[in-house]
């Protein structure tokens, strides 16, 4: 009865931080002192810490050894091409198994966060609500992808990347999310797996990470 009271609070203070991050009124890298958050929020150090404890698994939130929680640093050229390198092991082989066994029902949703992705194509590097439908429906896409390719070991693979892909999509895309091309990627991904053609649903998911791992290392 008790976690059930707080879950709302902390439902809110997990949206609060994250508004802020997205709004970098939060930067990387920047301690969060529970005290300190608790007199500026107005809200007990519990639900704070649990909103904080699901931030740090999402990897957006990072707990240092006596020090205390803080937002997580940018992702070094190093870290985002070895994760990258890890996602394009990944990524094509659960598409391929995916294409093997797509249904009407997965085809449906897939579709729709492809829909929600390209509503925010136009604003999405300019406003925090656009920045975050794309960021959603992005992750939504992958993720489904990742549940119905039916290895448990890819998933559990895949799911193990997911701090940091998340870490990556919010500190790295800020006002270069190249939305309108990662639309257009899903897209092709989508229509693949749609004609039952996992060989080249699997390719269009290769050549869709080599180009996101190339959009974010163009010059600003």
């Amino acid at each position: 009865m008790a976690r059930s009271a707080r879950q709302p609070l902390a439902d809110k203070m997990y949206e609060v931080l994250l508004d802020e991050f997205m709004d970098g009124v939060r930067a990387a890298g920047e301690p969060l002192n529970i005290h300190a958050l608790t007199r500026e929020l107005e809200v007990s150090q519990t639900p704070l810490r649990e909103a904080l404890a699901r931030l740090e698994h999402t990897g957006l939130v990072q707990r240092v050894a006596l020090k205390g929680y803080r937002v997580a640093p940018p992702m070094s050229q190093r870290e985002i091409a070895k994760l990258m390198a890890a996602r394009l092991v990944l990524e094509p082989a659960m598409t391929y198994e995916t294409g093997l066994r797509t249904t009407p029902e997965f085809l449906d949703e897939l579709r729709g966060t492809i829909e929600d992705l390209e509503k925010s194509v136009e604003h999405a590097d300019t406003e925090r609500e656009n920045f975050r439908l794309y960021w959603r429906s992005d992750d939504q896409f992958h993720q489904l992808i990742a549940a119905q390719c039916d290895n448990p070991f890819l998933e559990t693979a895949y799911r193990s990347l997911g701090g940091q892909i998340q870490r990556f999509r919010l500190f790295s895309k800020i006002g270069r999310t190249g939305a309108k091309f990662a639309a257009a990627e899903h897209r092709a991904v989508y229509e693949a797996l749609a004609a039952g053609e996992a060989d080249r649903a699997a390719e269009m998911m290769r050549e869709h990470i080599s180009l996101a791992s190339e959009r974010n290392t163009a010059p600003r």
